[in-house]
């Protein structure tokens, strides 16, 4: 999952939240991917979770994101279901910080 953020400085930064096949461990913060929703994304059918006590955070552009002619992606998450992912990762927010991996600076 990933979200696009310009701060204070204009410095735009890329948020990436992993998707695992791996079970997250009990202390981890994490919602499973439907089957559904991963069918209708082209994903294959093993049971995956997008992690939310993790983010990968690039600079936009950078080493690791630039822009390309033509950019690939699996889809965008149904509206429902982006919504459940995206308030509890923002109550998660508001609860504890997040682990954001800095990839770039």
């Amino acid at each position: 999952m990933v979200l696009a953020h310009t701060d204070d400085a204009r410095r735009s930064r890329v948020y990436v939240l992993p998707i695992t096949h791996a079970m997250p461990d009990p202390d981890e913060a994490a919602i499973e991917i439907p089957p559904l929703v991963k069918m209708r994304l082209g994903l294959d059918t093993e049971r995956s979770w997008i992690m939310l006590s993790e983010a990968n955070v690039f600079s936009w552009p950078g080493p690791d994101l630039r822009p390309v002619a033509e950019a690939g992606s699996y889809g965008f998450l149904p509206p429902g279901f982006f919504r459940i992912v995206r308030d509890r990762l923002l109550a998660l927010a508001r609860a504890r910080p997040a682990i954001d991996v800095v990839r770039t600076d």
